[in-house]
């Protein structure tokens, strides 16, 4: 499979088993992945997450790299980047029909549940749970407003340091409708908080949701876009976001100007529930 000059293969890959993450210097960037060896699509999708990352940085302004105006456009266009590789394009049904024979091939599977209908089926389906970076795309909001009132309610002193274990408890409940049994399945689960990441997540919901944007209005202006990720190539989409998303870096002054510039309006709403309804309610 090409994903614009990168290239990847199942059989290629990382040995370590760190959480997936993107990282490294201008001109050298670095992915990582996990695996589960009870379920391949794990270690596949957090590559094409964490490549969606790489491809951002390597793509960017070769001019103005050491320019400010060369950086990213923020946290919220980052995830984007890399929740249009994983969740746009690596989950379309043209990419699931590339993918299926791929998969049987690389690891020796046959049978009706290594076929395209029943990968559709696995990336379309939804389910409570108690970890977030598991989270199918309709639950994981609510993930995400979880910890944005915690942080809220953490930094301006109305919630204890000590009390979020229970607050957190009450507000899976509200918003996912389970309980975690433990800490460790609850409130310690993320490395944001412990690595000073705060109010960071938000990032992931606002990426989501420029992601299926950037998705409509790319396969709008390129129609080769999606019969491309039938064949696994890439080429397409990453050509046309180097052009209106990589290459602008810090160009504009914010990314609802960079959406704007390159979808006609800003961050809306109603594209993202179209997505979902689409894919979830339509499958």
């Amino acid at each position: 499979m090409r994903a614009g000059g990168l290239r990847l293969h199942p059989r290629d890959g990382w040995t370590c088993r760190c959480i997936p993450s993107a990282g490294g210097a201008t001109g050298d960037v670095r992915i990582t992945t996990r695996y589960d060896e009870d379920d391949f699509t794990k270690a596949l999708m957090g590559v094409m997450h964490e490549t969606g990352h790489a491809l951002y940085e390597q793509g960017r302004p070769r001019d103005w790299l050491n320019q400010p105006v060369g950086l990213a456009r923020g946290m919220a266009v980052h995830e984007s980047q890399s929740l249009i590789v994983e969740m746009q394009a690596c989950r379309s049904p043209e990419f699931l029909c590339w993918l299926a024979p791929v998969a049987q091939e690389a690891f020796g599977g046959s049978g009706p549940a290594w076929e395209p209908d029943n990968l559709r089926r696995l990336y379309s389906r939804v389910e409570r749970g108690f970890i977030r970076v598991d989270a199918d795309e309709v639950t994981y909001p609510a993930h995400i407003i979880l910890r944005y009132r915690l942080e809220k309610a953490l930094i301006a002193g109305d919630l204890a340091l000590a009390d979020l274990p229970g607050a957190w408890n009450d507000g899976m409940k509200e918003l996912v409708g389970v309980v975690p049994p433990d800490d460790r399945l609850g409130c310690l689960q993320d490395i944001h908080w412990p690595s000073g990441a705060w109010g960071y997540f938000p990032s992931y919901t606002l990426g989501a949701m420029t992601a299926a944007q950037l998705f409509e209005a790319a396969a709008k202006a390129d129609p080769d876009i999606r019969p491309a990720l039938a064949r696994g190539d890439l080429g397409p989409l990453v050509a046309w976001l180097g052009a209106n998303v990589h290459g602008k870096g810090c160009l504009y002054a914010s990314g609802d100007e960079l959406l704007i510039a390159a979808t006609g309006r800003p961050l809306d709403a109603a594209v993202f529930r179209r997505h979902l309804e689409s894919r979830y309610l339509g499958a």
